[in-house]
């Protein structure tokens, strides 16, 4: 049985960020030119600030070096957080995406673009966005029925939280 360097690089990594608070998201080897690059994704469920890819940088770059893992020719290693349209792909990704809104590929055929409330070892609670005026609706999603989902980027959502600020602002403003 082979194994891809990105498996054994995965195997020898993976203990070292997990040993920073971290899960170890993703590891990819691409060729830039004449370079190689090492893209390490982590992530953990309150996220990962700078302070702490830093930290797990140093950690990785210093065990590469000391493995010689990477061989002798030249690299870049990369390290970062997912990005904000996120994959989802592990039952702990749809755990931290709790109250995102969500594009959902269903297996039977069709999207759906809904809202995760509630995540447990089976599926998902989900609120379907009304359209036109209508109200949102509740849908239960089984894993199964899932074949892919991304996160989609909101830049005017409009949180709970936002209307609670805007209240107390208006009462202020009358007193």
């Amino acid at each position: 049985m082979s194994t891809t360097q990105s498996e054994r690089l995965r195997e020898l990594l993976e203990p070292l960020v997990t040993s920073q608070g971290l899960d170890l998201e993703e590891i990819a080897v691409d060729s830039v030119g004449r370079k190689r690059v090492l893209r390490v994704v982590v992530d953990s469920d309150t996220g990962a600030d700078l302070d702490a890819i830093a930290d797990v940088s140093r950690a990785l770059s210093a065990k590469l070096d000391e493995t010689n893992a990477m061989g002798d020719a030249a690299y870049d290693l990369e390290v970062g957080t997912p990005g904000a349209e996120r994959l989802l792909t592990e039952h702990r990704h749809y755990v931290r995406a709790t109250g995102r809104l969500v594009k959902f590929q269903l297996t039977e055929g069709g999207e759906l673009i809904a809202r995760i409330l509630k995540v447990d070892e089976d599926g998902l609670d989900v609120e379907v966005p009304g359209v036109k005026g209508r109200k949102a609706t509740g849908r239960r999603l089984g894993f199964p029925e899932i074949a892919r989902a991304r996160v989609q980027v909101e830049f005017s959502r409009k949180d709970k939280t936002d209307d609670t600020d805007e209240k107390e602002m208006k009462e202020e403003e009358e007193a």
